[in-house]
Order: C-alpha cells, then sequence, then structure tokens
C-alpha cells in the first residue's frame, strides 16, 4: 500500500475482486472534514453486520483525512472480506483489507442550475432484500446500465426492479414532489441507501413509497441526489430510445429541496 491507501495490486485471492465480497464508501471532503460522516459509517458499520465483515476501528477508518489537504476532494474507502476460505466459502475469521484513495473534486455546478435530462434504462435491478441498501462491491447491475446510453447530454439514468418498481438512478437516489408531498422510492428490496438520502429521511417529511415509473406522469418535481454531487433538478425525462415523455421548469419547490441538500454538503445555491 502507497501513502494514500492505494493499492500496488489486489491479491488473487482477495475475495473484493474475485466475488465482490466487500464494501465501498464515496465521501465527500471539504478542507479534510468528511460530510454526512455519521451517515457513510453507519452505513458501512450495517454492511458489516450483514455480510459479516468485522468493521475497522474509526480511526484506522479515518486515517485517510490526513491526506485530504484544503478544498474539496472525494474520499473512497474500500473495505474487502479479505483472503481465504474455499470458493464462495467465506473463512471462519476474516482479515479484512481496507484501501482508500482520496481525489480532488469539483462537482457539477451548473446540472444546479440549469437542471438535468435523464432517461429510462431498460435493464431491472433484481430483487434481495438481504443486500437492499447496501453499498457492496457487485455493481455490474449498474455498470450494464451505464452503458446503454453515451451521450453527453443524458446525465443519468432509472433503474426499476424485476417487478417494475421504480428503485434508484444508476449512481444516485431519487426524489419527487407529488401532490405538493415529497417522495422516494423504497428500498427495502434492492438499492442503495444514499447518505444524503438517508439526511434528508432524518430532517424533512420525505414518504418512502413503492411505485412503478408511471408515477412521474403526475410529480410536479423530480431531482435526483447523492451525497458527492447534491441534488440536481430534473428537467426532461426520456425513454429508454430517447424520446421525450415529460419536460418540467425549475420552480421554487426545486430550490427549497436543494437548499435543504445542500447545507448538509456546504454547497451554494444556484443563483
Amino acid at each position: 500500500m502507497d501513502a494514500s491507501g492505494t493499492p500496488s495490486g489486489w491479491p488473487l485471492d482477495d475475495r473484493g475482486p474475485a466475488y465482490g465480497d466487500g464494501l465501498f464508501e464515496t465521501v465527500l471532503l471539504r478542507d479534510g472534514e468528511p460530510r454526512l460522516w455519521a451517515e457513510h459509517l453507519a452505513r458501512l458499520a450495517r454492511g458489516c453486520r450483514v455480510l459479516g465483515i468485522p468493521l475497522p476501528a474509526r480511526g484506522e477508518l479515518e486515517r485517510p483525512l490526513a491526506d485530504a489537504g484544503q478544498g474539496l476532494a472525494v474520499l473512497k474507502l474500500i473495505l474487502t472480506r479479505g483472503s481465504g476460505g474455499r470458493g464462495y466459502l467465506p473463512p471462519a475469521e476474516p482479515e479484512p483489507r481496507l484501501r482508500w484513495q482520496v481525489l480532488p473534486f469539483a462537482p457539477a455546478a451548473g446540472r444546479w442550475e440549469k437542471g438535468v435530462r435523464v432517461r429510462h434504462c431498460r435493464l431491472r435491478l433484481g430483487i434481495q432484500p438481504a443486500l437492499a441498501g447496501l453499498k457492496h462491491l457487485n455493481r455490474l447491475e449498474n455498470v450494464l446500465a451505464r452503458a446503454e446510453w453515451s451521450d453527453a447530454d443524458t446525465a443519468e439514468g432509472l433503474l426499476c426492479d424485476s417487478e417494475g418498481q421504480l428503485v434508484e438512478a444508476t449512481c444516485m437516489n431519487l426524489f419527487w414532489q407529488r401532490e405538493g408531498r415529497l417522495e422516494t422510492p423504497r428500498l427495502d428490496r434492492c438499492g442503495v441507501a444514499g447518505t444524503l438520502r438517508e439526511a434528508l429521511l432524518a430532517r424533512l417529511p420525505v414518504q418512502e413509497v413503492g411505485m412503478g415509473p408511471e408515477v412521474l406522469d403526475d410529480v410536479e418535481a423530480l431531482w435526483l441526489g447523492n451525497s458527492v454531487q447534491g441534488l440536481w433538478p430534473v428537467t426532461r425525462l426520456d425513454d429508454a430510445r430517447g424520446r421525450a415523455l415529460r419536460h418540467w421548469a425549475i420552480t421554487p419547490d426545486h430550490r427549497a429541496l436543494q437548499a435543504e441538500a445542500h447545507a448538509l454538503l456546504g454547497y451554494s445555491l444556484p443563483a
């Protein structure tokens, strides 16, 4: 491991790259201070409980912060079960490996102001309640979904599960306003429970709902968000072939939820 925590090479028998047997967190740092750190630690701890991986001591998890310096950066923590076991059978006493990387970061601020265009994806997420909400290392569904488009005008793709319930975007959570109520998809069967989503659920009356994509026909406002990029208003929704389905003008309702989210991350609102 070098000074940044980045491995010069994973052992071939490490269960992380071999099986996706591990977890990761992507954390926004501002002048070396992690944003939503309590939520990131809580999600990592939950993932460790579910997977049966020992949780590193807090001091070990915070060691990379010394490398951050001033300004904005992103810390990526990767925790694997380590080596051992026989085939898929995990070792009885895991010796986890923790790796990290800290890189400078600049958010896509233009998307805060002007909003984004998104599309539906053809790929459907598998339903697995045991892993629902976790940020585990097996993200092939997201990779395949993201490969469905390459045009720069499309910022994200929306994903449903195999039974047609709306879940998330490829790397962001969904929020919408319907009849004046804030709602977000329920994530008890699949999907990643983002830390910005968790923080907003704890602070605002956001209702978790199980709905198909047709719900978006009736919403007054739609957002995408995560703990690194902040909250993007959606101004256009396309089908999986790139044909426009809905348009939204950005309103004070969009800015109100952005203000709540960006206060948590230390971002300024669009002018």
